[in-house]
């Protein structure tokens, strides 16, 4: 499947404009997405785009190569880009983007030598620089190094206090959201209120990176989310302006694939918001909440938002960005940085979301400027809701199964309960957010857990049909 994807692109690349073959730079890097392949179709492909002239095609087949080898920490790609962060003659968004895709392949990798590159940039960059939207995407690389890292991000946190006070509390508020993100870790959220509490003078940013870490750190076991969901209604209240911005998208990561209503309601009220920035990121929040689950009251809200905001491009654009996640594979595909069950987080789904969202933060300047392919950092989180069962030659196998919502294991003794509100289908089948599955004939025995993806069952010997 992987060939015949590469094979369809592959016309694009002999294209006379530019833009097409950049598309289709970017498009080899979605389509080799969460795949490992030996031969490392990718690197052969967008290798040589890499030293264009063309700053566009450049970053093209380097955000490629981010998202192909996400996670991989594949030294061939850090020797190919890492030149590109000390090249003086490279623009400002060739090397925002190509420390961003750094930070993606080494994530949560704690790896010095692209740490040291990212932090000297940050020192070497004129102070004129430091206030370009794209300079932000800087400590959000160095963020992702030390995704999840906690403690192992201290070092660098105090390099980051030496840096120019345009970037500094930026990069400090990232880095702290990133090395705590997933853990709960109460006394991290609390600091991230009080930063959020100041009322600024000075035109800094560092408070949107500040909400978005509430929903970061948080976001790691249902009570702390609902906690940090009531935390950022008074954030609302009494926020200043840049807060108000951040507040819809940290809510967006927080129930991710997840329309809870009274997170819709919110949702639905800052769309109308007076501030226009409130507004877009507030719709592609509903996009988020809503992805992949075909929810047709967000569907609704964004058919009435698409007929109020009709003279304004600018929200008609974040209203179509919506309307398709919502729809994300026609129902079939979630974005969701957690598997089996909210046990484990991946980072490379988890840095895919952030690297977004942060990107959000500022949409006039990038979302809805030339940076827009932006939002394809996405696809990083993007997995099948569908729960398949398959035999032990892999083929697939359709078995009753009961589909209710999760529960601490209750019921009588000896007879445990792990489902409420069940109904019975036939594989494969649907999951929704805080669904489970559990078999409901004794004829096959599960070899592997009833999670999400694919299932591998064998016929039970002792089973007999009454």
């Amino acid at each position: 499947m992987l060939t015949r994807d590469s094979a369809q692109l592959d016309k694009y690349f002999h294209s006379s404009d530019n833009h097409v073959t950049n598309g289709a730079l970017l498009g080899v890097g979605i389509v080799n997405c969460n795949i490992k392949n030996d031969c490392d179709p990718a690197l052969a492909l967008l290798g040589d785009y890499v030293d264009r002239e063309d700053a566009s095609t450049r970053i093209g087949a380097i955000i490629g190569l981010g998202l192909a080898y996400a996670g991989s920490q594949n030294e061939q790609i850090r020797s190919k880009l890492s030149p590109i962060l000390n090249d003086a003659k490279a623009s400002l968004d060739v090397i925002a983007f190509t420390a961003v895709s750094l930070g993606l392949i080494y994530v949560g990798s704690c790896n010095e030598e692209v740490a040291q590159s990212i932090i000297y940039i940050l020192m070497d960059r004129e102070e004129s620089e430091l206030g370009e939207p794209l300079v932000r995407l800087l400590p959000l690389a160095l963020g992702l190094l030390y995704l999840g890292k906690q403690e192992n991000v201290e070092v660098t946190a105090e390099v980051a206090k030496t840096f120019n006070e345009k970037i500094r509390k930026h990069c400090e508020m990232t880095l702290l959201s990133c090395a705590y993100a997933g853990t709960g870790n109460v006394l991290k959220i609390q600091n991230l209120l009080g930063h959020c509490a100041q009322h600024l003078e000075k035109g800094e940013t560092h408070q949107g990176p500040a909400v978005l870490g509430i929903a970061l750190v948080a976001m790691a076991e249902e009570l702390g989310l609902d906690m940090a969901i009531r935390s950022l209604e008074h954030l609302l209240q009494y926020g200043e302006q840049n807060i108000r911005r951040a507040v819809p998208l940290a809510l967006g990561l927080l129930c991710i694939s997840n329309p809870k209503v009274n997170v819709m309601d919110t949702l639905s009220r800052l769309s109308h918001d007076a501030d226009s920035e409130v507004a877009m990121a507030a719709v592609i929040s509903l996009g988020l909440i809503g992805a992949g689950t075909n929810n047709a009251r967000i569907a609704g809200m964004l058919r009435n938002l698409s007929s109020y905001y009709y003279k304004d491009a600018s929200l008609l654009f974040c209203v179509r960005i919506a309307q398709g996640l919502v729809h994300l594979g026609k129902g079939l595909l979630t974005l969701n940085p957690y598997h089996s069950e909210r046990f484990l987080l991946s980072p490379t789904a988890l840095a895919g979301l952030i690297t977004t969202l942060h990107a959000c933060l500022d949409m006039k300047a990038i979302i809805l400027g030339k940076y827009h392919y932006v939002l394809y950092f996405l696809v990083l989180a993007m997995q099948p809701r569908m729960l398949m069962t398959v035999d032990e030659n892999l083929k697939p196998l359709s078995v009753p199964v009961r589909v209710g919502q999760a529960v601490d294991v209750v019921g009588q003794a000896g007879r445990p309960k792990t489902i409420t509100g069940f109904q019975t289908h036939s594989t494969p089948v649907l999951l929704a957010a805080g669904d489970r599955a559990e078999l409901a004939t004794e004829k096959y025995i599960p070899l592997s857990p009833m999670l999400e993806g694919f299932v591998i069952l064998k016929e039970n010997p002792d089973y007999r049909e009454d």
